[in-house]
């Protein structure tokens, strides 16, 4: 392994690329010199071991001579999977525990070992399911293989994924938040990939007390419970009430109340996963100046659940963004899919958003049962223009039949069928196309194995089908989507950078988005500001103040989220590879531009007649905005616009 790492060291230093078919002949000789297997030498295997020897073994590593330059150009070769953090943020996606849903929609999934529409074996929920859906060790461990694997934590967007949000009780809300926060506060990375928690003082609790206990306490405490300890336990536990879901002989809702009631271990921990918001505000506190901040927190909920009563919640949790499935606008095909909801409920939900500050990412399907290729297209037109919508963030998903959805039995019946790979390519390219430069697609796909689906789209490289597609054409300038913009992974040289203004407007406020554009219509990073208006922000704290929900919601601040005056940063996003926190680089991260976005926006703000300038700023960006003269003020923090 040594040998490898010296050779990768003598290509850099003469100037030499080493790339991913460099490092397997690499690896593969080394294999023969040794006579080991050649998976003994593989890429995920260096990253660790150079970690291990910087910090065990001194001596060792300085004789290697690795500057501070040297070195950086060999994390950059050892790194694993570049692009998870090439938007310059970490992700990490969580799952919330099983529970019922409101809705049954036609084409849902139905697997009673995790929360309505996912399946067991997709990624996330896989990781999810090993550590027993809690949210602490699905972070530490996130955290140690990102780490590993030669990514920055410093900064680390949040996605909680699961069922509706709003459906789980207040208090499990709290306690799932308060321990995503708890795990970056104490998470600490060790050479031998296994992680250290924050050490225990003797007035920490009982020792097993979930909010109390290291990963390896928590692990301990989920074995003595009785839960199933690997994949095969869940799948044999839960093999019964699954096959009764496939024959549709019982509901969801109805097999949640049998697998995870009374007498299992699901309701014996359940008293546990309670939090105050005393405890999370203080977890939240921590995680300003924590070595593992969190940048941006993402939930998942239904445009029926978002009230202002809810968002005010969501937003004391310290979340910056929401997923909301829209899955068409077209209330035909809605009700076609047993969707339970009214586009007049889609259109409140996005102004109430967009009003208070969050990012808004919408989900969208084709094919769903009762629409067309040109239907689709329409709808997605819509999606994307249309005043009261327009969202910053989407997932475009072909509609795939699950084994055990009801919509089996309409495809069986023949009233549904997948598109053709042709008619499905020929809607995506069309919908990127129209996509605003406002928008970013953020998937084309879910993280359905072929094995599970029964008919449409199996191929995981649907998005690079579409992407070639649009450079195969003239004008593929003229695609302004953003992630097809994005800089990515590359460097940015800030001379060669212009800031574009984009207007739009919707039905509640004027939107401006800031962008810098490098050569080739690039886009190095954004800025969202929201300029509300002012007859729709007096209606709404009127209808606010006279409802029963504003005194449950908890906002200290008030009844309405902002008042008369007052113009929003809901997002500011600077590409490039993340790098550590105060570290140096050439990416688009430490060019300034946030600081010089920030500044025009205020500019913009204050020659629109606006006297004051809030940010919804995630926890763990509170302090950069102090630093540019916002001070905290409620949900958000704010300036004068003098």
């Amino acid at each position: 392994m040594e040998q490898i790492i010296l050779d990768i060291l003598e290509e850099l230093r003469a100037g030499r690329n080493v790339d991913d078919r460099t490092l397997l002949k690499m690896g593969h000789a080394a294999a023969r010199r040794s006579g080991s297997d050649k998976r003994a030498f593989a890429k995920r295997r260096l990253l660790p071991f150079y970690q291990q020897v910087k910090s065990g073994d001194r001596a060792r590593w300085e004789s290697w001579g690795v500057t501070p330059e040297l070195e950086k150009q060999l994390l950059a070769v050892l790194r694993m999977k570049p692009r998870r953090s090439a938007s310059g943020v970490a992700t990490i996606t969580v799952i919330t525990k099983p529970w019922p849903c409101g809705g049954d929609c036609l084409f849902c999934p139905n697997d009673i070992r995790m929360p309505k529409s996912y399946l067991h074996n997709e990624p996330a929920c896989e990781r999810a399911e090993q550590n027993w859906f809690d949210p602490y060790l699905q972070v530490t461990s996130r955290l140690t293989a990102l780490n590993q694997m030669g990514h920055a934590i410093d900064k680390i967007e949040l996605i909680v994924l699961g069922g509706t949000w709003s459906d789980y009780p207040r208090g499990y809300q709290v306690w799932f938040i308060a321990e995503l926060f708890r795990a970056l506060n104490e998470f600490e990375p060790a050479v031998d990939g296994a992680c250290a928690s924050a050490a225990r003082s003797p007035d920490d609790g009982p020792p097993l007390a979930l909010a109390r206990s290291s990963a390896e306490e928590r692990g301990e405490l989920y074995r003595k419970l009785g839960f199933p300890q690997d994949g095969s336990q869940f799948g044999r536990a839960a093999e019964d009430l699954q096959r009764q879901l496939d024959e549709h002989a019982c509901s969801y809702n109805q097999a949640f109340s049998e697998h995870y009631g009374v007498g299992s271990p699901w309701r014996a921990v359940a008293a546990e996963q309670v939090a105050t918001f005393d405890e999370l505000e203080r977890l939240q506190r921590e995680n300003e100046t924590a070595r593992c901040r969190v940048v941006g927190l993402v939930v998942e909920t239904r445009p029926d659940a978002i009230n202002p009563a809810s968002l005010t919640t969501i937003r004391r949790l310290g979340c910056t963004k929401v997923q909301m499935g829209i899955q068409s606008l077209d209330q035909t095909v809605l009700d076609a899919n047993d969707r339970g909801i009214e586009v007049s409920q889609i259109e409140r939900a996005f102004e109430l958003l967009r009003v208070f500050g969050f990012k808004i990412h919408a989900h969208a399907m084709v094919n769903l049962l009762g629409s067309t290729p040109e239907r689709d297209k329409m709808d997605y037109l819509r999606l994307v223009r249309g005043l009261p919508f327009q969202p910053d963030e989407i997932k475009l998903y072909p509609c795939a039949l699950i084994e055990g959805a009801r919509l089996q039995e309409r495809f069986e019946a023949g009233e549904w069928a997948p598109y053709s790979e042709e008619e499905l390519l020929d809607i995506l390219v069309s919908d990127v196309a129209a996509t605003p430069p406002f928008c970013r697609i953020s998937r084309m796909i879910r993280d359905f194995s072929s094995h599970d689906i029964v008919a449409g789209n199996k191929k995981p490289n649907l998005r690079q089908l579409v992407e070639n597609r649009l450079r195969s054409q003239d004008d593929v300038r003229g695609v302004q989507e953003i992630r097809f913009r994005e800089v990515a992974t590359g460097n940015v040289s800030v001379e060669g950078l212009r800031m574009e203004v984009v207007e739009y407007e919707t039905s509640n406020t004027r939107e401006r988005f800031l962008q810098w554009v490098a050569p080739e219509n690039r886009i190095a990073g954004f800025l969202r500001l929201s300029l509300p208006d002012e007859g729709y922000v007096r209606a709404l704290a009127a209808s606010v103040e006279a409802a029963p929900e504003a005194a449950a919601s908890g906002f200290a601040g008030g009844p309405a989220p902002i008042a008369i005056g007052e113009a929003m940063i809901r997002e500011v996003h600077v590409y490039g590879m993340a790098t550590q926190l105060g570290a140096g680089g050439t990416s688009a991260q430490h060019l300034g531009l946030g600081r010089r976005l920030v500044e025009r926006a205020s500019e913009i703000a204050r020659e629109a007649g606006y006297s004051r300038l809030n940010v919804i700023s995630a926890v763990g960006t509170r302090e950069y905005y102090r630093h540019l003269g916002f001070i905290d003020c409620g949900l958000y923090q704010q300036k004068e616009l003098s």
